[in-house]
């Protein structure tokens, strides 16, 4: 096999939830590696911003205004890209929210919906439409991004990790159902890291020592420490891994082993 290889050349990418955080650090890595980017998410002039910063590696990027959260959204952006760029390779679903935390007695439906449709529902069927496109040309590669908090309990987070643990367990399933459709499906799962949906966790110092102090590396991640993982899984250097969840917290799952924090 010789020297791994971590190229994306020639590879178009559909990334969601990529104006910032996780989803924009995860672009810009996969335009550097040379792969066509598009991406997604709510408002277009943040898109335009990253698709620039892509285009600055000489690739082809496309920015589409979308909700992961509404299927019709769904249906009409992955054929604007197929349009666009006539084919998908990688699909990364990284769009997610967790509005609010709150105990579990005080849920109502619509917070539940909301969070559900967009980390969980979204990611299912986005996964089975571009996954169909991804048979037809002969293979392809489905990056999850799920949560430490897949596995941990979070503090008033009930909706939050169910999504997440559900797409940890979707990205089995489906890796299993797609292998022979030469489909690899893997996830990732961010620990703590400074992305605007945890901001007031980073961004003031108490709450930030706080959060730390259960982290063995005693601080949170930037989003470019996640894209590495995304290129790996989405290159041929991963080419036998499926179904699989690559952790990357800081080693913040292992102090569970602790009654004390680090």
């Amino acid at each position: 096999m010789g020297v791994p290889d971590f190229s994306l050349k020639g590879k178009v990418a559909l990334i969601t939830g990529g104006s910032r955080g996780i989803g924009r650090s995860i672009a810009l890595a996969f335009a550097n590696a040379g792969a066509d980017v598009a991406v997604t998410s709510r408002k277009i002039e943040s898109l335009e911003k990253v698709a620039e910063e892509c285009r600055e590696f000489g690739v082809r990027a496309f920015p589409v205004a979308a909700h992961a959260g509404k299927m019709n959204d769904l249906d009409e952006m992955v054929q604007k890209v197929k349009d666009e760029f006539g084919r998908i390779d990688i699909l990364v679903n990284n769009a997610g929210t967790n509005p609010v935390n709150m105990p579990i007695m005080n849920y109502e439906e619509r917070l539940w919906d909301s969070i559900m449709n967009l980390n969980l529902k979204g990611v299912v069927f986005l996964t089975k439409t571009v996954a169909n496109i991804m048979k037809e040309q002969g293979g392809g590669n489905i990056i999850n991004i799920s949560s430490v908090e897949a596995f941990m309990v979070g503090d008033l987070s009930c909706a939050y990790d169910v999504s997440k643990a559900g797409v940890s367990h979707f990205t089995r399933t489906a890796a299993a159902e797609m292998a022979l459709s030469n489909i690899r499906v893997n996830a990732i799962a961010p620990g703590a890291t400074k992305t605007a949906l945890v901001h007031a966790m980073w961004e003031d110092k108490k709450m930030e020592d706080l959060v730390t102090q259960y982290i063995p590396m005693h601080r949170f991640a930037d989003p470019d420490e996640i894209a590495g993982a995304a290129v790996y899984l989405a290159s041929d250097a991963s080419s036998y891994t499926t179904g699989t969840c690559i952790v990357v917290d800081g080693g913040a799952s292992l102090a569970l082993m602790y009654h004390d924090p680090f």
